[in-house]
C-alpha cells in the first residue's frame, strides 16, 4: 500500500514542483527591475537594497509554495553587532532559506557556477562573494573580499562544508575560510542550523520539493577575542563540535536515512 500511494502521488508531486518553479521565476522577474535600479547605488548600499528585495521575494515565494519557515533562538542575534554566520548545507533550497533566516543585509560566500544564470545570476552576484573552490588562488581572493565586506560594516554568511553533505553524518568537514576571516577581523561567529531543508528538497533531485515546515535555529555565539592565526583549527573544531552536537539533539532526518 505505501508503494501504491507513492505511485498515485507522483503526478501531484511533479505538478507541485512545476508550479513551484514557475512561481520562483515569476516572482524573481517581478523583483528584477527594482534590483537593476538598486544596483546603481553601488556594491554596498545597492547590494544591501538588493538583499532586502530578496527578502520580499522569498517571503512571497515561500507563501505561494506552502513552506512555513520559522526562526528559533538558543541565543538571540544582536541586531547591532556584526557576525560571521555559519550554517549547515544540505539542499538546493538552502539559498532561499538563508534569506528567510538572516533578516538583515549580509553577503554570502557562494559558488561561482551559479553566477552565470540569467536574471538570478545578476541578483546572486550582488549579494554573494563568488568563490571557485577548485582554485586555491580564487579561494584566497574570496577570503580577502569577505574581509573587505566586514570592514565596510556588513555581516557575512558562510556554509563551511562548501558543498552538500550527502552522508548520513550531521556535517561534512569544514573549510578554513570562515574561521580565518573571523580571527583576522576579530568578528564573532554565530552558528545556525537549517533543520528541515533535507525534507523540503532532497539534494539529488530538484523535483523532490515538498511543502511543510522549515526551521532555523541560532546557536550560542562563538567569540574570537584574542585568537590568532594559530587558532584557526581550534576555532573550526569548536564550531563544528557545537553544530554537530545540536544537529544530533534536534534529530535531523538525514541521520536516519
Amino acid at each position: 500500500k505505501p508503494e501504491l500511494m507513492k505511485v498515485l502521488l507522483k503526478p501531484l508531486q511533479w505538478i507541485y514542483c512545476i508550479y513551484a518553479l514557475v512561481t520562483f521565476v515569476t516572482v524573481m522577474l517581478l523583483v528584477f527591475p527594482f534590483a537593476l535600479i538598486a544596483a546603481l547605488f553601488g556594491r554596498i548600499r545597492g547590494g544591501n537594497m538588493i538583499y532586502r528585495l530578496c527578502m520580499i521575494w522569498a517571503d512571497i515565494w515561500f507563501f505561494l509554495v506552502f513552506i512555513y519557515h520559522r526562526n528559533y533562538y538558543e541565543q538571540q542575534v544582536d541586531k547591532n553587532k556584526q557576525y560571521i554566520f555559519v550554517g549547515n548545507h544540505i539542499s538546493y533550497i538552502d539559498a532561499p532559506l538563508l534569506v528567510k533566516t538572516i533578516r538583515r543585509p549580509i553577503r554570502a560566500l557562494g559558488r561561482i557556477e551559479l553566477s552565470d544564470m540569467p536574471v538570478f545570476g545578476f541578483i546572486y552576484r550582488s549579494v554573494v562573494v563568488i568563490v571557485n573552490r577548485g582554485d586555491a588562488a580564487h579561494r584566497a581572493k574570496s577570503v580577502r573580499n569577505l574581509k573587505s565586506v566586514i570592514n565596510k560594516g556588513v555581516s557575512i554568511i558562510v556554509m563551511p562544508e562548501g558543498t552538500f553533505n550527502m552522508s548520513d553524518q550531521p556535517l561534512k568537514d569544514f573549510y578554513d575560510g570562515a574561521f580565518r576571516v573571523a580571527i583576522e577581523t576579530q568578528t564573532a561567529i554565530k552558528p545556525f542550523l537549517l533543520l528541515d531543508a533535507f525534507d523540503r528538497l532532497h539534494y539529488r533531485h530538484l523535483f523532490k520539493l515538498t511543502p511543510g515546515k522549515s526551521r532555523a535555529v541560532f546557536l550560542q555565539e562563538v567569540p574570537v577575542d584574542g585568537l590568532t592565526g594559530n587558532d584557526i583549527s581550534y576555532l573550526k573544531q569548536k564550531v563544528y563540535a557545537l553544530m554537530e552536537k545540536k544537529l544530533i539533539e534536534y534529530d535531523v532526518s538525514w541521520l536516519r536515512k
